[in-house]
């Protein structure tokens, strides 16, 4: 639920108990991590037992989207779901292995999804799924026929109930007894990088790499 001020509006499921302080209720905040990531984890009861599936996303303003099989269970559900996604800067050594922790970025989005029938929806909401894995692709590729779609399940969650929460910086024993050990303690930050592209090798030797692709090689795989 989103307050009129941009704000998520804090319901039970999304007040933080703990750490209260890592917590985001801008909205801005949650689309900062959503478009750092492009895994997310679906978590769903399926014929009573709780499955978690990694997947691919897109998403706009109001929806998230989700994808994958007709005939995968986890996209049959009419329940309510739990989509979980995290974006992992770095570990975080302390004095004391009980003060060890990582730096993060992460979302949790509720609710009860929205099987996608419309024609023009399911291909919007696909071409947001492809365009947010791989900028200037979907006009690249060939589109999906009427087979592939029929055979496609789109999904729409509502970004309706969401909560974020992040941290970073260094460990927090740096005033505690533990400083006086004299021990090493600080971040070991993590950075994924895209690399060079491999053609496939069933191509003419002569194929350019498109150039939306080749951008890619050595930047930031959290900033697009």
């Amino acid at each position: 639920m989103t307050d009129t001020d941009g704000r998520l509006s804090a319901t039970p499921r999304t007040t933080l108990r703990r750490m209260k302080e890592k917590g985001h209720r801008d909205r801005a905040a949650l689309f900062d991590v959503l478009r750092a990531a492009f895994v997310c984890h679906l978590g769903v009861l399926v014929d009573g037992g709780l499955m978690v599936v990694p997947t691919v996303y897109g998403f706009d303003d109001r929806h998230l989207y989700l994808h994958g099989s007709v005939a995968s269970r986890s996209l049959t559900t009419d329940a309510e779901v739990c989509v979980t996604v995290t974006v992992v800067d770095g570990l975080v050594l302390a004095r004391s292995v009980f003060e060890h922790g990582i730096n993060y970025r992460s979302a949790m989005v509720y609710g009860r999804p929205r099987w996608v029938t419309d024609a023009e929806e399911k291909l919007y909401g696909l071409r947001l799924l492809t365009e947010h894995v791989a900028p200037g692709q979907w006009d690249h590729a060939r589109r999906p026929n009427r087979r592939e779609l029929a055979a496609t399940a789109l999904l729409a969650l509502p970004l309706a109930e969401a909560s974020v929460k992040t941290r970073s910086g260094p460990p927090d024993d740096g005033d505690g007894p533990d400083a006086a050990l004299g021990l090493w303690a600080g971040e070991l930050p993590l950075v994924a990088r895209w690399q060079q592209p491999v053609t496939d090798p069933a191509l003419p030797p002569a194929t350019p790499v498109p150039a939306h692709v080749a951008a890619r090689d050595g930047t930031r795989a959290d900033q697009g």
